[in-house]
């Protein structure tokens, strides 16, 4: 089986941006209707109006989050890996694992890839190990089979 990193990393790139400007979209649409309830009515539309700001502040930080993603996976190559790292693409006897940001899972050409971040509990029990090795997290063992 070969994996051609380069059109996963696009793919978990183009997610990455879909994401962003959803983001972007529900903060401005929240933003226009945070506008309209500015009313001559008084107090009872304060309580709405700072839920509203909440829930901006919210998507604000969901945002922010994202975009710091989208900076660690610029950093990212489809250069091939010897061992676990940040950029390899791992693969051991429970799935694909591609050591990125953890946006979840995708599927590349009918294979299940999880995304994860290299401060995730599962990749720091894998950092720096090589094809052939095994780790354990959380009782369960698991065997590098192959990195990309």
């Amino acid at each position: 089986m070969t994996m051609n990193k380069q059109e996963i990393l696009n793919t978990i790139n183009t997610k990455i941006t879909e994401k962003i400007q959803y983001f972007e979209n529900l903060i401005a649409e929240t933003r226009a209707s945070n506008n309209d309830t500015k009313s001559s009515m008084g107090d009872k539309y304060e309580t709405g109006r700072e839920m509203l700001q909440q829930e901006i502040n919210n998507l604000q930080r969901q945002l922010n989050e994202t975009l710091n993603q989208q900076s660690v996976l610029q950093k990212i190559t489809a250069d091939p890996s010897e061992k676990v790292q940040n950029g390899a693409l791992v693969k051991t006897n429970k799935g694909i694992f591609y050591v990125s940001a953890s946006l979840g899972e995708i599927v590349w050409e009918n294979q299940k890839i999880m995304t994860v971040s290299a401060e995730s509990p599962l990749v720091k029990m894998m950092y720096g190990k090589k094809a052939g090795e095994s780790f354990t997290i959380n009782t369960v063992q698991q065997n590098i089979e192959t990195i990309w």
